[in-house]
């Protein structure tokens, strides 16, 4: 299971030789072929629209942060979201919602809210993203979900790695290389072309950077996901 963290988030579970279909709005896929083989590799997908797009905004449109990086700092600057939580429905919801009448709200906010809630209650918003769409693969699949891969840009905030591995209770593992998906592409052309001969080969020298471990703050965020989930039944439908 991969969750790629960009403009959107993109995760992809990989669920065997079987197509499987999910009640909970995820696509079937193709994960993989391999050239005169008939082994096929499916998947469930789910498309998140806007994370690391929810970070732009507060750079660029509401100009509370400086740079990307500066997320990190801030967040670590208080000791929880204050009591703000932030739907990210800057172009509706995708899975596992597919509402495309939400809209972006923050909710919460009182007199005591400062600049750094509002940035860490839009990382959390990334991470339980990621973490209803995990949910709805684990309800598809027997063996439920043990670890999650992860890669693009947003996943060098450490405190969005460490967060979301305290809402899923499960390893986060991020690799050196966070381009992921272009490096996937390039295994497989190589592997078509006879450059390598064993994929197992390639993919267990793939060096990681770091793994993020569930840790002791794991009963407080699944609260405060609850109530995030409560944000977003509010914030659906907004459109007529």
């Amino acid at each position: 299971m991969k969750c790629t963290y960009g403009t959107g988030c993109f995760l992809v579970a990989h669920t065997g030789t079987e197509i499987v279909r999910s009640p909970h709005q995820l696509i079937s896929t193709v994960a993989w072929s391999q050239a005169g083989q008939d082994h096929i590799g499916y998947a469930l997908e789910g498309s998140m629209f806007t994370t690391g797009a929810c970070v732009q905004w507060l750079r660029d449109g509401l100009q509370i942060i400086s740079t990307a990086a500066e997320t990190e700092t801030l967040a670590n600057q208080v000791a929880d979201n204050g009591g703000v939580y932030f739907v990210p429905a800057l172009s509706g919801l995708g899975a596992p919602h597919w509402d495309m009448s939400a809209r972006r709200a923050f909710f919460g906010i009182t007199g005591g809210v400062q600049r750094q809630h509002l940035v860490r209650a839009v990382l959390e918003a990334i991470a339980f993203q990621v973490k209803e769409v995990v949910q709805a693969v684990a309800a598809c699949t027997p063996e439920g979900a043990k670890q999650l891969k992860v890669d693009g840009g947003a996943c060098d905030n450490d405190f969005l790695m460490q967060l979301q591995a305290d809402v899923l209770g499960i390893p986060i593992e991020r690799p050196v290389m966070r381009d992921v998906t272009a490096q996937g592409a390039g295994f497989a052309a190589g592997l078509t072309v006879g450059f390598w001969d064993s994929y197992a080969a390639i993919v267990n020298r793939r060096p990681i950077d770091r793994i993020f471990e569930p840790g002791t703050k794991c009963d407080r965020v699944l609260e405060d996901f609850a109530i995030w989930q409560k944000a977003v039944a509010r914030a659906k439908g907004w459109i007529d």
